[in-house]
């Protein structure tokens, strides 16, 4: 990316470490951990025309990670968001197209929590 002058990173990330509801400590660390990451490649590879980001998301409606999540949690997180339902993996994949777009090329080092409002930070 450096020898081209152009280039997208777009780390994933999740809304735990902002709202921690379940004790996956070494999880929230380590995803925290790439924030960092996110931001301290955003100020090294600025120069190069690469940009940095981060997409974080919560519970995702369906996925091989929630297929096992009760409708009872799926129903309290949809509850407890301004948008009233859960964020389905294409909502998500959206925003991780955002940041890969020419729309995006003057953001970086950011992170775009896309839970549907749950953690608005």
């Amino acid at each position: 990316m450096r020898e081209q002058g152009f280039g997208r990173v777009i780390n994933v990330g999740t809304n735990l470490f902002q709202n921690p509801v379940v004790p996956y400590h070494d999880y929230t660390a380590a995803k925290a951990a790439l924030l960092s990451l996110t931001r301290t490649l955003a100020k090294d590879l600025g120069q190069h025309n690469v940009t940095v980001n981060m997409v974080s998301g919560g519970l995702l409606r369906t996925t091989d990670a929630s297929a096992a999540t009760p409708e009872q949690v799926f129903d309290f997180i949809a509850s407890s968001t301004p948008l009233g339902r859960v964020t389905t993996p294409q909502e998500f994949a959206d925003a991780v197209l955002f940041f890969a777009s020419p729309w995006a090329r003057s953001v970086t080092g950011q992170n775009l929590v896309v839970d549907g409002g749950l953690v608005m930070d």
